[in-house]
């Protein structure tokens, strides 16, 4: 069986982080392998603490899982320590074989700051260069391609805006851009693919009143490695992996009083 990888945060409520990749992978038959960059005490309202893992002890997770299992693809979720980025960086770099999705939790859809500016550019500068695949949502796509954050309204709808970061992040790191457009406003998601040959658009009906969407951005990057470690190209996987998440927010349930998880929905999918 075919492993994929997550480098990501934990979330203690299992919504989010490494619990929502790791069941994502296991919704694609896919055995999952983890390094924890950090622990967070956390629920779906709020956030009461965040523990970054020393650096030397994500390289020794890295370490003890690349070269022995099998992975065809990893993904990365929020990393807030320069030095950990860097560690993880220096041991990518000797797998080129992995396919990479990048996914720069940087900036929320609201403009919100997630991560210091050292932690940006260490990601920038480290861990793009060496993507399969980034996901950035279209604020941090402005950020990446030096410019301001634009107001909501000009964001919103803009296919034509999140087409031109697409190619320019695509000239800049060598590798595919998915432009997440998840915060626009209308009945449907928009998302932006350009994969070096052209520009894909792909959009699905928003789900009414969905029970929870925490932990969307995380499945989403998870499906993606998911999706090319089952051998898909950069279409096909993005293609697959929002259905995958459209599927998961269709399927939330309650686990507890207005708690809500995604829903778990296994992929008709041959295991590599």
């Amino acid at each position: 069986m075919k492993c994929c990888l997550t480098i990501a945060g934990s979330d203690s409520g299992g919504n989010a982080g490494v619990q929502a990749d790791l069941r994502a992978f296991h919704a694609y038959g896919l055995h999952g392998c983890t390094v924890f960059a950090a622990l967070t005490a956390q629920n779906p309202f709020r956030v009461a603490g965040i523990y970054s893992v020393p650096a030397d002890f994500v390289a020794a997770q890295l370490d003890s899982v690349l070269g022995v299992y099998d992975i065809g693809a990893l993904k990365t979720g929020m990393l807030s320590d320069p030095a950990a980025i860097e560690a993880i960086a220096a041991r990518l770099r000797e797998h080129p074989e992995i396919a990479k999705v990048i996914d720069p939790v940087m900036v929320a859809t609201s403009g919100a700051r997630l991560v210091s500016k050292d932690a940006a550019a260490a990601i920038e500068r480290e861990l793009m260069p060496l993507a399969t695949l980034i996901t950035p949502n279209l604020p941090e796509a402005e950020v990446l391609c030096g410019g301001e954050i634009s107001p909501e309204g000009q964001r919103a709808g803009d296919a034509s805006h999140a087409k031109e970061l697409a190619r320019r992040l695509h000239g800049m790191y060598g590798c595919a851009v998915l432009v997440k457009g998840g915060h626009g406003a209308g009945s449907t998601a928009v998302d932006v693919l350009y994969d070096g040959a052209g520009i894909h658009e792909f959009s699905l009906p928003w789900v009414a009143s969905p029970v929870s969407t925490h932990g969307t951005g995380c499945s989403l990057a998870a499906a993606l490695a998911a999706e090319f470690t089952l051998g898909r190209d950069a279409a096909a996987a993005v293609r697959g992996a929002k259905a995958y998440v459209h599927d998961a927010i269709a399927g939330a349930y309650y686990v507890g009083r207005e708690c809500g998880v995604l829903g778990f929905a296994p992929r008709e999918t041959p295991r590599a």
